[in-house]
């Protein structure tokens, strides 16, 4: 109840920090220049992305206007509940997902990243991402310190033994096979549950479940603990492509804002925390972030 208690009050004490930051006349600046300069002095560099930066690879956000799955929203899919009520209806949703990350590749903001990881690893200095995106884009463009707060589409996790693995299998059961069409006609397949995926470690047959954070989740204490460590060695942070709503996630950036360190929002529009933010630059991403990063 104490930690419920501590989160909420941590969420207001963040709200009331942009609120009045919001107020002030200064808005943001957006001298690339000025920017690059403080970059080239870091040391250990966050950047901070959501679903804005894998949009621009043509991923669906499930979100807002035309948001939907056949006629559900990821909210209502996205749930302990909906998989224990419907597992099939679920995997159908995921096995979709998977699908079309096969038909994409990772933007110019990705590869940037990537590369900028790379060279400063080189110089004795230290590049991290922390995603909240689960389409594993930055780690086929060349990232190699990734988090990814909310897990991975092509991870699985048992519901009897718990094991992790990583999947890849197209389709990862036969029974998923030409399914998953997001027509909103389309009949939902019903496929009975000893035909979804199963757990295939020492014989335990469990019910497999996608390895993601769904609405209602807390998150791993591991990958928690592992961000926590990062933001806080962090003396330069770059928030990309993330609507700033999203709790925990949302509180990352403020706080170190707080804290006096430098942060950058990379974004096609304005968030309810750009106001707390040293820096805003508007555009996609693509565009965007090569230039803030490069040598």
């Amino acid at each position: 109840m104490f930690s419920r208690l501590n989160r909420n009050l941590k969420i207001f004490c963040l709200k009331r920090f942009i609120i009045h930051h919001s107020k002030k006349i200064m808005r943001p600046s957006s001298d690339m220049a000025a920017f690059r300069a403080e970059f080239a002095k870091s040391k250990h560099v966050v950047v901070l992305t959501g679903a804005g930066i894998s949009a621009e690879s043509g991923v669906p956000t499930f979100r807002g206007a035309g948001g939907f799955w056949r006629k559900w929203q990821a909210t209502e899919l996205a749930t302990p509940e909906a998989f224990s009520q419907n597992p099939s209806l679920v995997w159908e949703f995921y096995h979709y997902r998977r699908q079309v990350m096969l038909s994409k590749e990772p933007n110019a903001a990705h590869v940037a990243i990537a590369e900028c990881e790379a060279r400063l690893a080189k110089e004795g200095r230290r590049l991290v991402v922390i995603t909240q995106n689960i389409d594993e884009l930055h780690a086929r463009a060349g990232s190699k310190n990734v988090i990814e707060l909310h897990g991975s589409l092509f991870k699985v996790r048992c519901s009897n033994c718990g094991e992790v693995t990583v999947n890849k299998d197209n389709p990862i059961c036969r029974a998923l096979s030409g399914k998953g069409a997001p027509d909103p006609e389309a009949v939902d397949a019903r496929i009975p549950v000893d035909q979804l995926p199963r757990c295939k470690v020492g014989g335990c047959g469990g019910l497999l479940r996608p390895h993601v954070v769904w609405f209602g989740e807390q998150l791993d204490d591991r990958v928690l603990s592992q961000t926590t460590d990062e933001l806080h060695k962090c003396d330069i942070c770059l928030v990309i492509g993330t609507s700033s709503v999203v709790y925990p996630a949302a509180m990352f950036a403020p706080e170190l804002a707080m804290r006096g360190i430098t942060v950058a929002e990379f974004n096609v529009e304005e968030t309810p925390a750009t106001q707390s933010f040293g820096y805003h630059f508007q555009g996609l991403c693509g565009s965007t972030i090569p230039q803030a990063v490069a040598p």
